[in-house]
Order: structure tokens, then sequence, then C-alpha cells
């Protein structure tokens, strides 16, 4: 489940970059979101609730994922959905697997983590075990410390994450030896903010964020982007998606050409793609 890249400019500066091939573990709940899940469910089941309500915008390949996992263990699960009322390939999917869409403003949806507006989730869903945002919580982190249990860690020098939420990324930091260092390639603008999330989590300091690599915002990207990953998977026979795996992958790449930071290093990161709806 390892892909060792191909390419002149890793050849060049001395550079191995292994990819763990985590869109290998399952056709629909591929990447990180196995991880983030498999807890949050556990502690679902634990309590008796039969029912999983989360958030997402209207790609969100963690309400995908939850959607389908209700489906699997047959628990009914509630999306909250940022924006208007959407109807595309992710969405209708969740719809035909069981779950509940419910869209609300762009405005209301960054009151999701405010203690007032869940109370009010609460009162009007009061069965549902709820998971935040990307399952950015400690169950979430707690699987996300898995992601490196099948590997030798010493055999590496450093180790690269694509960042959303950060709880994979802080669950890797956690994970890692503190002679390790882990690089975060945020996947929006001004992800800086994440420090605190990270630091909420983990009390290790053995990273770093790289945050010029968002291509514009969150889920955006242009011809440049859009050309690096179709010449990486002309290579390496390896799809890309966008939103995380290409920017980082891209930024290590730049990185690698513009900079002394990983030449004679061996890189170890991962790729999280899933099946990309549109």
């Amino acid at each position: 489940m390892k892909s060792t890249v191909n390419h002149p400019l890793l050849n060049s500066k001395n550079v191995t970059l292994d990819l763990l091939r985590l869109d290998q573990i399952h056709p629909l709940i591929s990447g990180n979101k196995w991880y983030k899940l498999k807890y949050n469910i556990d502690d679902a089941l634990a309590k008796n609730k039969n029912t999983l309500l989360s958030f997402g915008g209207a790609y969100s390949n963690h309400l995908h994922a939850l959607a389908y996992m209700g489906k699997m263990l047959s628990l009914k699960t509630i999306g909250i959905v940022r924006g208007e009322c959407v109807k595309n390939d992710t969405l209708n999917d969740c719809e035909a697997w069981g779950m509940k869409l419910i869209f609300i403003s762009r405005e209301e949806y960054k009151n999701k983590s405010n203690i007032d507006f869940l109370r009010k989730i609460i009162t009007s869903f009061s069965d549902a075990y709820i998971i935040p945002e990307g399952g950015a919580n400690q169950w979430g982190f707690l699987g996300c410390k898995e992601i490196l249990s099948q590997t030798d860690k010493a055999e590496y020098d450093v180790f690269c994450c694509s960042v959303g939420t950060s709880i994979t990324f802080a669950g890797i930091i956690d994970s890692l030896p503190s002679s390790k260092i882990a690089y975060g390639f945020c996947a929006m603008k001004n992800g800086e903010y994440l420090q605190n999330t990270i630091k909420e989590y983990t009390p290790n300091s053995n990273y770093q964020l790289i945050t010029q690599y968002h291509f514009g915002g969150f889920a955006k990207q242009n011809q440049q982007l859009l050309t690096f990953m179709k010449s990486f998977q002309s290579v390496n026979n390896i799809e890309l998606d966008f939103v995380y795996d290409a920017k980082m992958l891209f930024g290590i790449f730049d990185l690698i050409k513009t900079t002394n930071l990983f030449e004679n290093k061996k890189i170890f990161s991962y790729s999280h793609r899933w099946a990309t709806r549109k």
C-alpha cells in the first residue's frame, strides 16, 4: 500500500518520496476518513445512538463517507450542509445512501461550533450523535494517530501531510518521535490559525505549517495545478485530487526545486484521494 514517486527532479536532489496509498483502503471511504470516523462511530454505538449527524459543504467527502458508513451499519445519517440547496453527485450519493440533508446559510454555518447553535441542533435532533465537521474531535485525532502505525518511521527523515481541519496532521505529529519533523501543507488561505487547533491536541512542536500553496483558497484550482496533476499521473499512474493531495505534492516539488529543505532526504507522505464527485 506504498508507492515510490518517480521524477527527474527527485533524482537530481537525491530525494526519495514514498506515498502511503490511503486511497486504496476502500473505494468510497478512502483516505483519512476511515481513521477519522471509526472511533466516532464506535463511541456512537457504545452510547446506543442510531443516528449520526455531521457538517460539511456541498462537495464534502466527509459527509459522503459518513453517509456510506451509515448505510453499511444501518444507521441513520443527517448532513448539515453549508450554503444554498444544490444537486450534485456527492449529495445525490448521500441521499441515495439514506442521509437527510439540511441546508443552512453560509452565515449560520459559521456558528457550527458555537454552544448556542449546538444546543439548538441537540434540541432538534436529541437522538443524534454529533460529529464535528471533518471528524475533528478527540476520536478523529485518536484514529489519525494510527495512520503511520504500519510505517517504519526510522526509515524516513520527514513526513508531509495535507491539512484541512488539521486533525489528521495533529495525529501524525503526535505519533512521531521528536527526532522527526512533519510538514503540513494547508489547503486553504490563511491557514496559520490552525496552529491553535494543533496545540489543543498535541504538545509536540516538531512540525511546520506550509501555507503558500492554497491556489486561491479551499477547493480552488488553476491551470498550473491541473497541469501538475496530469503530469504526475502520467508518470506515476496515481490520480490526485486537487483539493488536498495535488496542492501538497505541488508544494513538495516546488520546495525541492527552489530550496534545499528536502535535499538528500527521504520523505514519507500519503495519497488520500477519494472518488471525486461533481
